[in-house]
C-alpha cells in the first residue's frame, strides 16, 4: 500500500546477517534477550534479530493500537483498565 498503512501490520526485523524481514506480531509468543533478541512464534519456530527486546515490544505495542486489539487506543499513552 503506497499510504504507507502496511507498516503497521507488521514488525520489521533483521537477522544477525544483516537480512531485513517482516514478521506478524500475532505470531510472537515470546522474546528474550539471550544475549541476542530471540524470538519464539507460536509455531515453535525461534529466530535470532538484531533489535532489542524493548524495540520489539514497542512494535508490537504499535501494531496492537493499530488493529485496536485488547482496546488500545493511539491517541492515549499510558490509559489504565477503567472500571
Amino acid at each position: 500500500m503506497a499510504d504507507g498503512s502496511t507498516s503497521i501490520i507488521i514488525i520489521k526485523v533483521t537477522r544477525l546477517n544483516g537480512k531485513s524481514f517482516t514478521v506478524n506480531a500475532l505470531y510472537i509468543e515470546a522474546i528474550e534477550s539471550l544475549p541476542d533478541t530471540t524470538i519464539t512464534f507460536t509455531t515453535g519456530k525461534k529466530i535470532v534479530v538484531r533489535e532489542k527486546e524493548e524495540e520489539i515490544t514497542q512494535a508490537i505495542i504499535q501494531f496492537y493500537r493499530a488493529v485496536n486489539v485488547l482496546g488500545f487506543r493511539h491517541d492515549v499513552e499510558g490509559i489504565g483498565y477503567e472500571e
